[in-house]
């Protein structure tokens, strides 16, 4: 039988590890994973990584290979390079970006944040992006998303239509596999309960309504732990109120762990996720979680957390306060968090994504007539 080309857009691992690289890696990583197993969802398919030259991450492939070839780097190798280089197959493109040429391709968009959250991009991205994914959406054989909430966003901005988008949950198992890094702890003085939130430059993360939040709570018996490296917004660090803010800068994965592990609560508090990663990692953890309403979030956490305005800050404060006051409430929280987040794994989230890919691979096999056979010469 001959084998199914799939080709993976690996110019994801020339970039520095956030959400949209975490999932691309994840996915490869499950999918790796299944080929090693001999797995029936993978049965008749070839799966090969294309990456531009030069340094790239390690994410422990042991089954499918990853070719390095292509001349340039970015951009002008995803829309110039690869798709000569995938020409003879399928190309699953996971990082909202791929060549806009390649009509035998599914690619992953995770939201419409450049129209919906434009103060999050300077206008030189924003242009291009919305250019990019809206040709995307037209050429591509299949998009996908990771949330309902995500898909009416694609249709609204981008004018895709809905019946092309497939909705396929993320997973969580990452946060999982992370050994705690403890000492965490003891170099920050972190001895009393605290609530957690991750700060990040970002206006779409809207830490700045946390920072307003933590001043109206006024004299409270916890500290507040913020890590991540944008705390410029807050009264200097270790001011008074009733605890401390304590400002830990960059956190390492395994401090994030120990960190999630040991909240009293987290704090999420964005105005616009496509699907919301911080929360489903602090539930995962048996951390109790305090979330905005807004965008997928409600889609993704259900009755597991406590809901929160984002626009307001004394609606967080006063939600940060209820669950640190009540211990009943802090522990029903957990329980549902781990029960929600039982909903979710990497390994669902490949093998939905090779079901919608599925149908378009002998199609696409059809669709190809060699370079020779059109005349063309190298």
């Amino acid at each position: 039988m001959k084998l199914q080309k799939i080709y993976i857009n690996g110019r994801f691992l020339t970039h520095p590890v956030t959400g949209v690289q975490r999932y691309a890696i994840e996915v490869l990583r499950s999918l790796d994973a299944m080929v090693g197993e001999r797995d029936a969802a993978v049965a008749g398919c070839e799966f090969v990584v294309l990456a531009p030259k030069g340094d790239i991450r390690d994410i422990g492939l042991r089954h499918i290979p990853i070719k390095q070839s292509g001349r340039g780097a970015g951009h002008a190798w995803e829309q110039l390079s690869l798709p000569a280089l995938c020409a003879d197959g399928f190309l699953l493109s996971l990082c909202n970006t791929g060549p806009m040429t390649k009509r035998r391709q599914a690619v992953t968009m995770h939201d419409a944040a450049v129209y919906a959250a434009p103060d999050t991009y300077s206008f030189a991205f924003r242009a291009w992006y919305k250019v990019l994914q809206r040709v995307l959406g037209m050429n591509a054989k299949g998009v996908l998303t990771c949330s309902a909430f995500s898909r009416a966003q694609l249709t609204q901005h981008f004018g895709i239509a809905e019946r092309k988008i497939k909705t396929i949950y993320h997973g969580r198992e990452h946060i999982l596999r992370i050994k705690a890094d403890e000492t965490v702890f003891e170099r920050h003085g972190l001895a009393r309960p605290y609530v957690l939130a991750v700060s990040s430059m970002s206006p779409n993360k809207n830490f700045a309504s946390v920072a307003k939040a933590i001043e109206l709570m006024g004299d409270v018996g916890f500290d507040i732990v913020i890590a991540g490296g944008s705390s410029k917004i807050f009264k200097p660090a270790g001011g008074r109120i009733g605890g401390e803010v304590k400002t830990l800068g960059y956190v390492t994965d395994e401090e994030l762990r120990a960190l999630y592990d040991r909240a009293s609560c987290f704090v999420f508090p964005s105005f616009y996720e496509g699907f919301g990663f911080p929360a489903l990692e602090a539930m995962s953890c048996g951390c109790p979680v305090v979330a905005s309403d807004a965008a997928s979030i409600p889609e993704v956490c259900r009755d597991a957390v406590l809901y929160c305005d984002p626009r307001d800050p004394a609606d967080i404060a006063a939600k940060i306060r209820r669950i640190m006051e009540d211990d009943g409430l802090r522990t029903q929280l957990r329980e549902r968090g781990l029960a929600r987040a039982g909903n979710f794994s990497w390994d669902k989230c490949a093998r939905e994504t090779l079901d919608a890919v599925r149908p378009h691979l002998a199609a696409a096999a059809a669709a190809y007539v060699p370079e020779r056979e059109r005349g063309w010469s190298r």
